[in-house]
This record gives structure tokens, C-alpha cells and sequence, in this order.
């Protein structure tokens, strides 16, 4: 069965029409839709992360908030950018949420993303070695953490107080987590490179590459990449896949209001120039449940992947976006989840 998640963005703006008007006011929501996404059925609340900007910034207290509230939705983040990070301040940070969670948490990370700041990892404290860019600085985050969280030492132990001088861990440990930990890819080169990490793939409505074929053409033939490397890596478990989406189904009269003018309007890839590189943006689901449903069942990166996470209008609001997931689970992802038995079988 497909898992569904949400993703939000976390803005917040002052403006009319908005319903998140502060930073208190999309926190406090983003732990009651967490709570209210639980109770209708949704598997996943995952948070973009973002510094420097009026939307979500570091996560810890809003993943831990949202764990205390919750007992069964995964907890997640898509993505931490990895060059801001101190790896083993973000292990503990990482393994204390965790274990609040019970076990749930789900952290994409990645080199990050073009950002509203120039450089605005050097303003948290951090600078790449001579000779090397902000992406080794972000993969070498990276292992530092990776290698906290599965428990490898790293200070020499006072033997006066410790009664050893090996190296010491940092504590508190979370069982399990260093195999919840997602590597948000942009291209086929960096799927591979994530599976031969031995990270999950979590791949977003954005390739940072074009060949010319439908996004979700491209974004499958990414993810069988990922999972020939994967295997030939010889990991001892099972790897994740993921994929988000923009999808906003048409099912009373507010949804009518905000988005139906969009869903009557064919929607398509876009492709452009990001940072420097030529860019394949997937495309829109509006419109009636049965119709998205239809055309998610034909979306061949939605049917090579075990979770779909579903991008949220969070300055709508927690009602708003709740009856949104609502409908997503009675109404779409049986029609998904019907379609991707038989491929499986």
C-alpha cells in the first residue's frame, strides 16, 4: 500500500486571505494538522525547512511538539539542508526527537536548494575547506551525522569520570533511526549515489535535469535507478521512495473558489533554468477526486514509489487542508494503491 503524507511549506504572511499570519500561527497549525492528518488516516507530516525566510526553519521543536501529540503519523522533514547543519549538535537534536516519536521519524535531507540569502551558511558558522564547495561541505555534514546517529564515538571519554578513554558516542541513541534518513535527489547521478549511501530517496516535484521525456517518465527511470544501485550495493534492508506532488482536489465550494479556475486549465511540465541548470518541474493535479485519482494511477513515478507526500496550501489552514487529505484518502489513494498491486504482482 502507497503512503501518504503531506509536505508543508510552512509560509506566513501578514496579508488578507492568509490564515497563518505569524511564525506562532503556522507552528501551532502545523502540530494540529498533524494531529487531525492522524485521525483521518494520513501516514506522514513531513516539513520543508528553510532559513532565513518566512516559512519553516529549523525543525526540532515543531517534530518533537508534533510527536508528543501523536502516536501513529510518521514525522518528517523534506528537506534539512545539510550545509547549515552542526552534525553532531543535529544528532542529538535528531536522536531526543526520535525517541518522543517512539520510533517515527523520517529526516529528508540534501545539499539544499537556491535560497532567499547568498551564502547564508557562512552566517550559521560554516565554511567548506579550501579547495572543496558547499555540496562536499553538505555530504560531508552529512557522514559526520550518519555516523553519530549509528553510534561511532567521537570525543575521548574522561577516564575520571567515564573509567575509559575510548571514544565516546554522543547520547541519548535512537535505535533504527540511521535507516529513516533520506537523501533528496535532483537527478538519475545523485539517486545513485544516494542508494550506494545506503540512504532512502526522496524525490520532489523538481529535476534539476532534462532529457525531454514527461517528468514522471523521468522521475520513474531516477528511482529504478536508484533501486538497480540499491541492490547492487548488497544493503542489508529494505530501501523508501517517495515523491511529492501537487494536488489539490475540487470537492466543495472553497475549493471551488481558490482552485477551480486552475483545474479547468490543462496542466502541463514545466521546464526552465534553476541555479544554473536546465529543469524539469512536474505538473498540477486539480480537479474532481475521481479525475486526479485517474490520473495518479497513470503517474509512473507515483506507481514506482511507496509514498507520496502531498504538497499543502498551509495558509488555508488546519481545516482547510484536512478535509483536502480527507479526500485524498477515501476518495484517491485506493484507486492508486488498486493499480499498483497488479504492477507489483
Amino acid at each position: 500500500m502507497t503512503k501518504l503524507g503531506f509536505l508543508s511549506f510552512g509560509h506566513w504572511q501578514d496579508v488578507e486571505g492568509s490564515r497563518t499570519r505569524t511564525g506562532a500561527d503556522v507552528l501551532l497549525q502545523a502540530v494540529e494538522l498533524a494531529v487531525a492528518a492522524e485521525e483521518v488516516g494520513v501516514d506522514g507530516a513531513f516539513f520543508r525547512v528553510h532559513h532565513f525566510a518566512r516559512q519553516h526553519a529549523s525543525p526540532w521543536p515543531l517534530l518533537a511538539a508534533a510527536a508528543a501529540r501523536t502516536s501513529t503519523i510518521e514525522l518528517g522533514t523534506g528537506v534539512i539542508d545539510m550545509r547549515y547543519e552542526n552534525p553532531l549538535a543535529m544528532a542529538e537534536l535528531a536522536a531526543q526527537t526520535d525517541l518522543i516519536s517512539a520510533g517515527r521519524l523520517q529526516l529528508g535531507i540534501s545539499r539544499g536548494s537556491p535560497e532567499t540569502v547568498i551564502d547564508g551558511w557562512r552566517a550559521f558558522g560554516h565554511e567548506p575547506p579550501a579547495g572543496e564547495s558547499d555540496a562536499d561541505m553538505a555530504r560531508a555534514h552529512t557522514d559526520k551525522f550518519r555516523r553519530a546517529i549509528a553510534g561511532e564515538g567521537f570525543a575521548p571519554g574522561n577516564p575520571q569520570m567515564t573509567g575509559t578513554g575510548a571514544l565516546q558516542p554522543i547520547q541519548p541513541q535512537a535505535p533504527g533511526l540511521s535507516e529513516r534518513i533520506w537523501w533528496g535527489a535532483g537527478t538519475r547521478a545523485t539517486a545513485i549515489w544516494t542508494a550506494e549511501q545506503g540512504m532512502n530517496l526522496m524525490s520532489s516535484t523538481l529535476l534539476t535535469e532534462d532529457t525531454g521525456v514527461p517528468f514522471d517518465e523521468l522521475q520513474a527511470e531516477q528511482i529504478a535507478m536508484f533501486r538497480e544501485a540499491w541492490a547492487s550495493a548488497g544493503h542489508d534492508h529494505s530501501p523508501r521512495v517517495s515523491v511529492s506532488r501537487s494536488i489539490l482536489p475540487i470537492i466543495d465550494d472553497e475549493t471551488e473558489y481558490y482552485f477551480g479556475i486552475q483545474g479547468q486549465v490543462e496542466q502541463r511540465d514545466q521546464v526552465g533554468m534553476l541555479d544554473g541548470s536546465r529543469s524539469r518541474f512536474g505538473r498540477s493535479y486539480i480537479g474532481a477526486p475521481d479525475i486526479i485519482a485517474a490520473e495518479l494511477a497513470r503517474d509512473a513515478a507515483v506507481q514506482a514509489a511507496d509514498t507520496l507526500l502531498v504538497t499543502v496550501p498551509n495558509q488555508l489552514g488546519v481545516e482547510f487542508n484536512t478535509r483536502i487529505l480527507e479526500a485524498l484518502v477515501k476518495h484517491v489513494m485506493p484507486v492508486v494503491d488498486a493499480e499498483v498491486a497488479p504492477s507489483i504482482a
